[in-house]
């Protein structure tokens, strides 16, 4: 097989955290990209991989691998944050990006809730709720549910709670600007917070979050989302599916069940990426992926 018309699949970089842990998945940020296990470019990293074989993504000018992919694994509540947009995050930070993300709720505790959004006005009213403490005035929280998607756009305010399983489509970022963090000690001292710059970034406009339920969706193809930044999809096997996606790649991840991609085996929490021209493919099994591109 030509070397530019081969799957890539992926080694996840993980990493540990003070709530639990994430599986990046498909991720070429700075010292934490994933890596290729298979074939002409096993052992590169997909930082590397994007740096000098553009081809692969179809020659996209732009300046960084434009996603990423993670499985978020949530045993404790995570820090109420949110993150900046790109024209912020290029302006302060000297980063290309600012986060805008997407969330599919793999699977989570009955009465499991999560935080998205706000009820405060403006940023005087926001500002008087955290010098007071009164997070539960200011804050929309939902319960949710298997098979939920929500879109996170920058500026809203937002936190994952304990007890939920996540996949995570999101822009090549890791801006975060944590508004409270329940007092936790991390080394021994509170973690940072980054209130005056999540102050500045604060969508005091937005209304209700964007979601809907794809649990018991069984089309072979749902479009999850469209914006700017990416595309997504849910696929759902049964069988055998055809599947044509005229993109310069397309991002993979297992979310559920086992079965093969044109012959190879995959499985839940595979990770893999159809490089340009690798527009048709066929699946076999049961099994479920989100997949997105650009």
């Amino acid at each position: 097989m030509n070397a530019n018309n081969e799957i890539l699949f992926m080694d996840p970089h993980f990493v540990p955290l003070i709530w639990g842990s994430e599986s990046w998945g498909i991720s070429a940020y700075k010292d934490a990209s994933s890596t290729v296990k298979n074939g002409h470019f096993k052992g590169k990293n997909l930082r590397e991989l994007w740096e000098t074989n553009r081809e692969l993504f179809g020659e996209l000018d732009m300046a960084e691998f434009p996603h990423l992919v993670k499985f978020i694994e949530a045993n404790k509540d995570l820090s109420v944050q949110v993150h900046p947009d790109d024209a912020y995050a290029q302006k302060i930070e000297g980063e290309p990006y600012g986060k805008k993300e997407c969330w599919y709720v793999l699977d989570c505790e009955p009465g499991t809730t999560i935080i998205i959004g706000h009820k405060s006005k403006d940023r005087k009213s926001m500002k008087e709720c955290i010098d007071e403490n009164r997070w539960d005035d200011v804050l929309n929280e939902f319960e949710i549910h298997p098979g939920d998607f929500f879109q996170i756009n920058p500026g809203t305010i937002h936190a994952i709670k304990g007890g939920t399983k996540i996949l995570e489509t999101q822009q090549t970022s890791d801006l975060t600007y944590r508004l409270y963090d329940y007092g936790r000690l991390e080394n021994g001292k509170p973690r940072e917070l980054h209130i005056d710059k999540a102050l500045d970034v604060i969508d005091y406009e937005g209304g209700a979050p964007e979601y809907k339920n794809y649990f018991n969706t069984t089309d072979p193809k749902t479009q999850l989302y469209k914006c700017d930044k990416y595309s997504v999809y849910l696929l759902n096997i049964s069988g055998s599916q055809s599947y044509n996606f005229d993109v310069p790649f397309l991002n993979c991840s297992v979310i559920e069940g086992s079965g093969k991609i044109d012959g190879i085996e995959i499985k839940l929490g595979d990770n893999f990426i159809l490089p340009y021209k690798y527009n048709n493919f066929e699946i076999n099994g049961n099994l479920k992926l989100i997949c997105s591109h650009v």
